[in-house]
């Protein structure tokens, strides 16, 4: 049995799986408060800052396109250090760009320092599903419900609190609230420094050697074009439900439809932890979705006020769902080795297309002159989902043993 994977099994003592759940889930919040902190300081930073809207934009389109150049470099890094170090520094330079945002005194150095920002989420993006394979190689589905509902509290933990809690206690500095916001990093990656199991950081002789993603593999390119269908119809709502209910006349809904999307992905991702490990060895339940979410959309452009607000909802709900799934294949569907390669390549793939299907969105508005005209990119998008859903066949290590998901 390989050495990364045989730390962690059903008859480990209960304490240790406790702390494993437990640093998987702050390990997924440690993705995301760092970057979401950004959108509710932004008023704030436009106008001490003095930016154009063209900078407001840059800033934050950063974080994706770093999602996109990083995550391979990334795998090299794990491939090195192993994937618990690799998560450890990623949050260790997450926390210091944060911190460091705070200090800038203009726009090019605050691209800087979100860059390292960014620079240190993408290396830990890649390394999390090799930790769930080398922690719970038999609860792989379980494990990444864990880390994706963490993901998706640290999603919303700073754009609830950031303007009625954290700025108040900093005398409503910004610079303060980025500090304020790094140290949670700061204190997860010292929680693994402390806690964290050394099954998956075993040396030189244990670390896979291998890091540069097998382009040629069809599986690499299903999994990235699914999750990147994902991933480009959250990120493209996001950007054009608040134009396209301003032009059809209901900005009345923008603040509750976005609320509705984001708050939306929660239900779904409580619920995954009880039945993750029963849907990830199935192709049915990411073609659903992407049938779920299709529907959305076209509710979002033809339905009344309540509709909408469904249907935005909705859209989260089943985007969840497919986030927290898809994130379980390359353990299930690579070998022990490879998780961490195979997981960079569908993060490279999946974010250049929450990059650009917003772009082409744009484009088909602005070409058309048609506010619904931005939304067919993003059914397109879940047509492929559709489609590519049958393509996959995962086999879960929870029922098939620790050797299982390997390609067949």
């Amino acid at each position: 049995m390989d050495a990364t994977i045989a730390g962690a099994r059903r008859d480990a003592p209960l304490g240790g799986l406790f702390a494993c759940v437990a640093l998987l889930w702050i390990g997924g919040v440690g993705l995301r408060v760092t970057i979401l902190a950004v959108p509710p300081l932004i008023r704030l930073i436009h106008s001490d800052l003095n930016l154009t809207e063209t900078e407001v934009g840059v800033l934050s389109g950063l974080p994706p396109v770093l999602f996109v150049f990083a995550a391979v470099p990334g795998s090299l890094l794990i491939a090195r250090l192993g994937a618990r170090t690799a998560v450890i520094a990623g949050l260790l330079a997450t926390a210091l760009g944060c911190a460091l945002r705070g200090a800038v005194p203009d726009f090019a150095l605050l691209c800087a320092a979100t860059v390292l920002t960014g620079l240190g989420v993408a290396v830990m993006q890649p390394a999390m599903p090799p930790l769930v394979r080398a922690w719970l190689p038999e609860r792989i589905g379980f494990g990444t419900a864990v880390y994706a509902n963490g993901l998706l509290v640290g999603e919303i933990i700073p754009v609830a609190l950031t303007v009625p809690l954290v700025l108040p206690l900093v005398g409503g500095s910004w610079r303060l609230a980025f500090v304020a916001w790094a140290v949670p990093c700061a204190v997860i990656a010292l929680a693994l420094i402390a806690f964290a199991p050394r099954t998956a950081d075993t040396g030189a002789a244990t670390a896979p050697r291998r890091w540069w993603p097998d382009w040629r593999s069809g599986l690499i390119w299903r999994l990235g074009l699914m999750f990147g269908a994902n991933n480009a119809t959250y990120f493209a709502t996001n950007g054009f439900i608040p134009d396209y209910l301003h032009h059809v006349g209901r900005p009345g809904l923008i603040s509750a439809a976005l609320s509705a999307l984001n708050i939306g992905q929660l239900p779904a991702s409580l619920i995954l932890l009880g039945c993750a490990g029963r849907l990830i060895g199935r192709a049915w339940p990411y073609a659903a979705c992407g049938a779920l979410s299709l529907a959305c959309v076209l509710g979002i452009l033809f339905g009344s006020g309540p509709v909408i607000l469904v249907a935005a909802a909705a859209l989260g709900f089943s985007g969840a769902v497919t986030l927290t799934l898809m994130l379980t294949l390359p353990a299930l569907l690579s070998d022990p080795d490879d998780v961490h390669r195979t997981t960079a390549a569908m993060f490279t793939i999946s974010y250049s297309c929450a990059v650009l299907v917003p772009i082409v969105s744009g484009f088909f508005w602005d070409a058309s002159g048609i506010p619904a005209m931005a939304f067919v990119p993003i059914g397109l998008c879940n047509l492929l989902l559709i489609m590519l859903a049958p393509t996959l066949h995962p086999r879960s290590d929870e029922t098939a043993g620790p050797k299982a998901g390997r390609p067949a």
